[in-house]
């Protein structure tokens, strides 16, 4: 037998993360942990699966929102641009070996 609270409670992966909208229209997300690629449905509800690059070159609005040296991370299929997830470690340090 299942509990009735348990089966209300979404799976992760169904949440809408889409944590606000730029002034140019672009959506801002936050990874999950571990993420590669891209969450975003279309209107048929099919995910988009774009791979998520680091991205240095920064629209006006991207950068007066979040600063010049911000770590962001952005689709390379529909533009939507993902904030590193608060549990993993920042990968802006420099590459040691």
């Amino acid at each position: 037998m299942t509990d009735g609270a348990a089966s209300e409670q979404p799976h992760p992966h169904q949440i809408p993360s889409v944590l606000m909208t730029l002034s140019d229209g672009t959506k801002v997300k936050e990874r999950l942990p571990r993420m590669r690629a891209c969450n975003e449905r279309n209107a048929k509800n099919k995910m988009c699966a774009g791979h998520l690059k680091r991205w240095y070159h920064l629209t006006d609005a991207a950068r007066q929102q979040f600063g010049e040296e911000a770590e962001l991370y952005r689709c390379e299929r529909c533009h939507t641009i993902y904030l590193p997830n608060p549990g993993e470690p920042a990968r802006s340090g420099t590459l040691a070996w």
